[in-house]
């Protein structure tokens, strides 16, 4: 495959090339060779970006099928720009044991959709009996008992040793998000771990972030795009919508590097849980376009929205991809980064489209998802 004429966008900034992808792999970022016997894909008046990686999805499968499912889900990805999900693990039962992510991984195989990390549960059905990490530390490197905060101190304290003796990352859901936040900083000073902080969405949190990282304390920590596209808004997610200056703190934080990735939280439910009030906003789909509209208007570059969305969450899951450089996977999005968008929920691919958004301005459009050379969504 060959992808001529595009604006090259990633982490290393914009550029002209013409990429060559073989095997998969990236193998020319200025390719000048004969273009005969190859797929060409003409990328005239598009830039094309490494594809996105959502560190934060959740698939609903198992148990929750009727709200999403893996091939929904993944099939909703794929038209947002994503080519690689971690899904949460509070599904039903809960994931918890070994069995239930092998389950997990050999779905997403035999679907051969998105590039998938089963997420465990740290602790057996979210209470305080810490899983069999030992073992499924083989076939996951992420936990998280997100939906539910760890609760115990004692419980949170064990889990960054673990982390740290396991080598695993641990996702946090923080509720109340400024406390909580707080005494993992806290636990994190005196036992050194591996955390990661989920959707931050307040302004005195992200404070205390910056203050953390500033005093040289290691953990890494992720926005949602709902929070940074609206504030002030009547619509149950969780943690819920700040206001506006909350959301313009999170802005001041992409834009001084305290906040390290972008991830959708994307929480897909039916009409009927909505109603009796269940959390949660379906977004993977149209993530990028609001993401983009809020960094436009801003003035953040592209290229730190491909950081954040791309190259940050590979280093954290340690994919080879991410970057659009020679010998890394070629997961690759072609964006029409210029064309002005409209939230449509009629129009999403996802089982569900709970996003109080239908109707609103939004900036970019993905047009093609391509995983390791094979395209996997095409709108041009």
């Amino acid at each position: 495959m060959i992808i001529k004429n595009a604006e090259i966008v990633d982490i290393h900034g914009r550029r002209k090339g013409d990429i060559l992808v073989k095997d998969g792999i990236v193998a020319d970022t200025d390719f000048k060779g004969n273009y005969e016997d190859h797929q060409i894909i003409d990328g005239l008046n598009y830039t094309l970006m490494p594809s996105f990686i959502d560190m934060h999805t959740h698939l609903r499968d198992p148990g929750f099928e009727y709200k999403e499912d893996m091939e929904t889900g993944m099939r909703a990805a794929l038209k947002g720009g994503y080519t690689h999900l971690a899904a949460m693990a509070n599904t039903n039962p809960i994931t918890d044991n070994m069995d239930m992510v092998v389950e997990n991984l050999s779905k997403s195989k035999e679907l051969n959709l998105c590039d998938f990390t089963q997420i465990c549960a740290l602790t057996k059905d979210f209470e305080e009996e810490f899983v069999d990490l030992e073992k499924i530390i083989a076939v996951t490197k992420v936990f998280s008992n997100d939906g539910k905060t760890v609760v115990g101190e004692n419980t949170m304290r064990e889990g960054l040793k673990l982390s740290k003796e396991f080598g695993f990352l641990l996702a946090t859901h923080c509720e109340p998000e400024v406390e909580v936040v707080k005494r993992d900083l806290n636990i994190l000073r005196e036992m050194p771990g591996n955390l990661h902080i989920c959707h931050v969405s307040e302004k005195e949190t992200l404070n205390l972030i910056r203050k953390a990282k500033r005093e040289g304390l290691r953990f890494t920590c992720e926005v949602t795009p709902h929070h940074v596209f609206g504030n002030d808004i009547d619509y149950k997610v969780s943690p819920p919508f700040g206001t506006k200056a909350d959301r313009q703190a999170l802005i001041e934080g992409i834009k001084d590097g305290t906040i390290d990735l972008c991830a959708t939280d994307h929480a897909p439910h039916s009409k009927e849980d909505k109603e009796k009030g269940s959390p949660g906003i379906s977004n993977i789909e149209v993530a990028f376009s609001m993401y983009w509209k809020v960094f436009y208007e801003e003035n953040i570059p592209l290229g730190k929205l491909s950081q954040m969305m791309s190259y940050e969450p590979a280093k954290l899951l340690d994919l080879n991809c991410g970057e659009i450089v020679v010998d890394r996977e070629a997961n690759l999005v072609l964006i029409d980064e210029n064309r002005e968008s409209t939230i449509d929920i009629k129009d999403f691919v996802s089982k569900s489209n709970n996003n109080p958004f239908h109707g609103r301005k939004a900036k970019g459009k993905v047009v093609m998802t391509i995983k390791r050379g094979e395209i996997k969504y095409d709108n041009r």
